[in-house]
């Protein structure tokens, strides 16, 4: 949008915002602050004046690095949009300014209970970071723009909840964390604010459903270690029986594994030896 169209519309356009009311072109530059506001001005600049160097206590004004100032000179925005960081300059008793800080700013979410999707009551408390992008749009489209964050962040989380099922909260927080940011930095665009990250940091169940999903984790748990040892049973009785035939098609085999087993009985210093008989032996006693 042109100069000349922003001047007839009465707005201009700041950082790729949308156009907003009020901005530098309510400052005007022939008379429409009208005949008291172009009086005020000179009066304050001629007392500047006569009263210099004791009025620099009080037009000079320092902002910090991570600080902007908003003035207002007679209930308008100046041209140039925020001052800062450094020193700047300001008209007494006509002209007004708010510090803005630009730093980041972390808050914990207040626990919020909320019904999911699939009606399980959970409890969720999340941690925002956000920061002001523009000072001049915080100052003028909104009263407290840190407050109204805090806010919205609340109420944006219990909507999340109510759209989830449990097991999406619970396995998908990263999903939930990157869906809220997204809401609240479409938001919180038009207040000059930028949401950087959301973090889930606890999801609580009521413990009745604990107890009911650690009963159900623990059978399921049992029943695949009954199965695991069933199948683990199958394969160790085939194994025995490809022994038994490798031993069968063999006699002398059964001997060597028997001098294994004593030798491996010996070695565990127990005194009990047991000795098996040959059938085809004894039976020729029973015979006598």
């Amino acid at each position: 949008m042109s100069e000349e169209s922003l001047q007839q519309h009465g707005g201009c356009q700041i950082g790729g915002l949308p156009r907003i009311q009020c901005m530098s072109s309510s400052q005007p530059e022939g008379g429409q602050l009208g005949i008291c506001g172009i009086v005020l001005t000179v009066l304050s600049y001629i007392l500047v004046i006569v009263t210099m160097p004791f009025s620099l206590f009080f037009c000079l004004k320092i902002v910090q690095e991570y600080e902007r100032a908003v003035i207002f000179r007679l209930g308008r925005i100046l041209p140039g949009g925020a001052r800062g960081p450094g020193l700047f300059f300001i008209v007494p008793k006509i002209d007004q300014y708010k510090k803005v800080d630009l730093r980041t700013v972390s808050f914990d979410v207040p626990p919020q209970e909320a019904l999911t999707r699939d009606s399980v009551t959970v409890t969720v408390d999340a941690v925002v970071y956000f920061r002001i992008q523009n000072a001049t749009v915080s100052v003028t489209n909104v009263s407290d723009a840190s407050g109204s964050t805090k806010l919205l962040a609340q109420t944006t989380l219990r909507n999340m909840i109510g759209t989830k099922n449990l097991s999406d909260i619970l396995m998908d927080r990263e999903g939930l964390s990157a869906q809220m940011q997204s809401f609240l930095d479409d938001a919180t665009d038009a207040w000059g604010v930028r949401v950087e990250r959301v973090e889930i940091k606890d999801v609580r169940l009521p413990v009745q459903l604990q107890r009911v999903m650690a009963a159900e984790a623990e059978a399921s748990r049992e029943a695949r270690a009954k199965v695991i040892a069933a199948e683990g049973e199958m394969t160790a009785s085939r194994a025995l029986k490809d022994a038994a035939d490798v031993m069968a098609e063999t006699p002398s085999a059964m001997q060597l594994r028997y001098l294994q087993t004593l030798n491996t009985i010996s070695a565990e210093k127990n005194s009990t030896i047991i000795f098996p008989m040959p059938m085809d032996f004894v039976s020729k006693f029973f015979q006598k």
